[in-house]
């Protein structure tokens, strides 16, 4: 099983979009903002066309066409963010139902959904409490440091 790196993207993204803002410029591309995530440009259309249906972003089309926020970041938690890329639970049931006959089959399901209800109200509550400021001001201390040198990088 892989883990779903959708809200680590999008979170990328939309601190890079307002780091580029606050430079003073009025829009970014997919193009600029993968090349940060060093992701494909459809990746991050896709993920940004969802913040757009939640009211996180908008886009320009024509001459000067790009994303840019709808709010500031302090305004936006990355529960904002979740909800906008991760429709679903964070977790989920067998796709076809266990064998009713078995004990195990019979009792699975309910006792593992108040174990996920629990993990998913815990998770909801901690992502509430973080807003994409904090994370762009995380990513510019940790960027402040020095750097390990990398023998394989050339240049």
């Amino acid at each position: 099983m892989s883990a779903n790196s959708r809200l680590t993207i999008a979170a990328h993204a939309l601190a890079w979009i307002g780091l580029y803002q606050r430079q003073g410029h009025e829009v970014a591309t997919s193009e600029q903002i993968a090349g940060s995530a060093n992701t494909n440009p459809v990746v991050i259309r896709r993920l940004l066309g969802e913040l757009r249906r939640a009211g996180l972003v908008e886009s320009r089309r024509g001459v000067g066409a790009g994303w840019s926020l709808t709010r500031e970041l302090e305004s936006t938690t990355l529960l904002d963010v979740y909800e906008a890329v991760e429709p679903g639970p964070l977790f989920a049931m067998h796709r076809t139902t266990p064998n009713q006959q078995c004990v195990v089959g019979y009792g699975i399901q309910p006792a593992m959904q108040g174990i996920y209800d629990g993990i998913e109200s815990t998770v909801r509550h901690e992502l509430s409490l973080v807003t994409l400021e904090n994370v762009l001001q995380d990513v510019l201390a940790t960027s402040a440091r020095p750097r390990k040198a990398n023998p394989d990088r050339q240049g």
